[in-house]
């Protein structure tokens, strides 16, 4: 069946966290994410991630219960520097670095309310391009 809408360049990954301004800060310190706005009235704020169109919004609620759902993976361009640096920083991590030979480098992170990422450094180069929206 075909699609009637077209997808934008925008993709805002929203999560419930229990202080705002604690995980501001936590992921501008840890991620290097920047703040793009903050309406306080309706307790929600976005961040700009360095993936263009890219951001992550929280939405502060009395109870954070994170359940299993998506995991957001940031690819990086030296996995061993970035789990170090935040390991240094008191960032936990669900066990080492993972290694899949000859495909990628696996590590799993969680914020202050337990939310999970990971970080990817590939390790092939004959990874297939992904499909542009709207191809089959």
């Amino acid at each position: 069946m075909a699609r009637t809408f077209e997808f934008v360049n925008d993709l805002t990954c929203s999560l419930g966290v229990s202080d705002m301004e604690a995980s501001i800060q936590w992921y501008e310190e840890n991620l290097g994410l920047e703040l793009l706005y903050k309406k306080d009235d309706i307790r929600w704020c976005e961040m700009k991630t360095s993936i263009p169109g890219v951001s992550i919004g929280f939405s502060e609620v009395e109870s954070v219960e994170v359940v299993g759902g998506p995991t957001l993976v940031f690819g990086v361009d030296d996995i061993e520097a970035a789990y170090n640096e935040l390991k240094g920083r008191e960032v936990r991590f669900d066990g080492e670095i993972m290694t899949i030979p000859g495909l990628v480098k696996l590590a799993t992170f969680f914020d202050r309310d337990g939310h999970k990422y990971m970080f990817s450094q590939s390790l092939s180069s004959d990874c297939a391009e992904p499909q542009q929206a709207g191809s089959a």
